[in-house]
């Protein structure tokens, strides 16, 4: 699979983590049906993906609302990781994104900028052999709001020094472009695996 890029000069690249430096959503759509369904939650694969980009505690708590539980939060996102880390053996890069990351690194800075926790990206990427290949990590919990707001991309190339209009995003995810656009960035959009 071969990604086209924007044309024009870049000053740093951002990528989301989930389903676009890891090949890991069909995985983490596993892992949440199992630990959702412990309380009784459905999740349809749909949904799952229009979500993504979403912060976990966000998703939990919406699924809460729509569905009239009552699970507890933060011990549903515990066992959904808990579960997500059990798979990370199975895991790999997706390749199209992998490339673009070996033939730029080194040359321009890198960052992550995801909806998961810090615990939960360092994992991943640990598990790909490229947690070193990131200058900034930007995770749940540290923007004020998350994807489709701009807040996460705006913080990550602020942390690298690098003005927003010079960044290309990659992002598998409609909220993760909408962010791009709404932090002025250019963007690629890495196709879900169906359709690579």
């Amino acid at each position: 699979m071969i990604l086209s890029l924007p044309p024009g000069e870049f000053g740093a690249y951002l990528f989301d983590c989930d389903g676009t430096i890891a090949d890991s959503m069909p995985l983490r759509f596993l892992a949440w049906q199992q630990a959702l369904s412990e309380w009784g939650c459905e999740l349809s694969e749909e949904l799952f993906y229009a979500w993504g980009g979403r912060t976990v505690v966000d998703i939990i708590t919406d699924l809460n609302a729509s569905q009239g539980l009552a699970m507890p939060v933060l011990a549903v996102a515990r066992r959904g990781e808990e579960l997500c880390q059990e798979m990370l053996p199975q895991l790999t890069a997706v390749p199209g994104v992998l490339e673009h990351i070996e033939a730029e690194f080194g040359r321009i800075p890198f960052a992550v900028v995801s909806g998961s926790s810090r615990e939960s990206v360092t994992a991943t990427l640990t598990a790909l052999a490229l947690l070193d290949k990131f200058e900034v990590m930007v995770c749940a919990g540290e923007y004020p709001r998350a994807k489709p707001a701009p807040d996460p991309f705006l913080l990550a190339a602020q942390q690298l020094g690098v003005d927003p209009k010079h960044c290309l995003v990659f992002e598998d995810a409609d909220n993760g472009i909408q962010a791009a656009q709404a932090a002025g960035m250019a963007w690629v959009h890495v196709p879900p695996p169906r359709r690579r």
